[in-house]
């Protein structure tokens, strides 16, 4: 099943790379795969994974890692950890932790991320970690939710409260917005 075409995609990402064409497999399985399926959820997810990977640009952080090293509450507790295991994917997986629950999730196992990170930033993972992160913080649930639900702690709408939930606060929340509105255009 086609939920996300070239198409839809340059519509909703200005200036997107030329060879962007490479993920919309891809993402087209990891939508199916979970269950990111109806107009607004995929609205949301290409909304955020446009943001988070710079227009669909990189794969792999720009940032080299080190403010992440000695992040226990990442599980980053061996040195090099913060730089081998800094933002991936989509969606920018990151630590130890995320490496290990993402590789059982999609090898089985929770070492192949471990040793082999540079997985993520292939079209085919960097979109299943992004599906993985979105299953494991329930994002689907409030992406169903009405535009009028507000969060009981910060007040946020249901897209602000999902951009907390990936980015732990409000970064970037203007452009995540706009490409947002774009993508309801045409979803």
């Amino acid at each position: 099943m086609n939920y996300i075409t070239m198409e839809q995609l340059q519509h909703t990402v200005p200036f997107l790379p030329k060879n962007a064409d490479v993920f919309i497999p891809y993402l087209n399985k990891t939508m199916e795969r979970y269950d990111i399926t109806t107009r607004l959820r995929i609205c949301m997810f290409i909304a955020q994974l446009a943001h988070e990977s710079g227009g669909f640009r990189y794969t792999k952080e720009l940032a080299n890692g080190r403010a992440y090293e000695g992040r226990r509450d990442l599980g980053n507790i061996h040195p090099g950890d913060g730089m081998k295991y800094k933002g991936r994917g989509l969606i920018q997986c990151t630590g130890r932790n995320n490496y290990m629950e993402c590789s059982k999730e999609l090898f089985g196992d929770i070492n192949t991320l471990l040793v082999h990170p540079q997985l993520l930033e292939t079209p085919q993972y960097a979109c299943l970690s992004a599906g993985w992160f979105w299953n494991k913080m329930q994002l689907n649930k409030y992406a169903d939710l009405p535009d009028t639900w507000r969060s009981k702690k910060h007040g946020y709408s249901p897209f602000e409260y999902i951009t907390y939930l990936i980015n732990g606060g409000q970064n970037g929340l203007a452009g995540r917005e706009a490409y947002y509105k774009r993508a309801k255009e045409i979803f």
